[in-house]
């Protein structure tokens, strides 16, 4: 049995090693050239759907470098923080709770505010506006912060007290418990994935109709764009969310242990690395499903960045030619 399960452990930590590793950095990237491309055209930065995945991106990265980067140090090089300082083993949990949650907000809220763009009456298209999305997007940060703190009280380094090694957890059972109901099976899980679900299918059945409609070309154009970018996203986290909410629900239908299964060990560690993918690939779903954010990415890093900065060195080096 203990042999077993040794094969599952370093299963697993060659998994999360290898797999999260790769996440942490494709993603970092990823969300870092989508802020790029949000941020440089002012097609994006006036618009509430951009503004959504560009806030979007910025917390991704934060949930990658809290979560998962630190999931990695843990498990595949035995470097945990969490029980070296008491602070950082609360500020983690923390962290990663409200990243996971103003991220999953950002893609909810993208996901009603593309329905509410394509929508054919006037009076549900006035709700998708960047004034409304910026005051969305505070409101909804300020309450996922104050809903995370109770992370910092209620977790801490407790130190067992049959093997005496230290761990960070929970201190409190019924907070536990909260945790698992409703973070993990229901905010994190269920009530995204119903939202998305539902809004994406609308957003879909208003684009399919939008042709019809006496619009603006250049509107009508972004705004097929951006919902194809959603749609695809919605899909794409409906089958990263989905593995990890269904191992989250096993143990309370069943009667597994699932401190004490290898399988449901590795099964629940994969689950979570493909959580954390759902953070780190919007990026490469966006280039890849839409033609138009190919071309705009390259207007970007080369007709706006990389030329600016040419333009900056060739007088730069002009003048080191006439001083000499």
């Amino acid at each position: 049995m203990s042999s077993s399960l040794s094969s599952y452990t370093s299963a697993v930590q060659y998994i999360v090693t290898y797999m999260g590793m790769s996440t942490v950095l494709i993603g970092v990237v990823g969300n870092t050239l989508n802020i790029v491309v949000f941020i440089s055209l002012k097609t994006f930065r006036e618009n509430s759907c951009a503004f959504y995945l560009m806030f979007m991106s910025f917390v991704n990265i934060g949930q990658l470098i809290t979560g998962q980067l630190s999931r990695v140090l843990i498990t595949g090089f035995s470097i945990d923080l969490t029980i070296r300082s008491a602070f950082y083993c609360k500020f983690r949990a923390f962290g990663v709770e409200m990243f996971q949650f103003i991220s999953l907000t950002c893609l909810c809220l993208a996901t009603i505010d593309q329905f509410l763009a394509t929508c054919s009456h006037v009076y549900w298209q006035q709700f998708s506006n960047i004034k409304l999305a910026r005051r969305l997007t505070v409101i909804s940060t300020i309450f996922w912060i104050l809903y995370s703190i109770p992370y910092l009280i209620f977790y801490n380094q407790i130190v067992s007290s049959t093997t005496n090694q230290t761990s960070c957890t929970y201190s409190n059972v019924n907070f536990q418990q909260y945790h698992v109901y409703m973070n993990n099976i229901i905010l994190s899980g269920g009530l995204p994935l119903l939202i998305t679900v539902a809004f994406g299918s609308l957003a879909y059945r208003n684009v399919r109709q939008i042709a019809y409609r006496t619009i603006p070309l250049v509107r009508r154009e972004l705004d097929k764009q951006l919902t194809n970018m959603v749609l695809i996203q919605i899909i794409f986290s409906f089958f990263t969310l989905l593995p990890y909410f269904i191992l989250n629900v096993v143990p309370l239908v069943t009667n597994i242990n699932p401190s004490s299964s290898g399988q449901f060990i590795l099964s629940i560690n994969i689950a979570a690395c493909i959580f954390y993918v759902y953070f780190a690939y919007p990026f490469y779903i966006y280039a890849c499903v839409s033609k138009r954010f190919r071309q705009q990415l390259f207007y970007v890093l080369f007709e706006l960045h990389f030329n600016r900065w040419r333009r900056r060195i060739v007088p730069a080096n002009d003048i080191c030619l006439e001083l000499k």
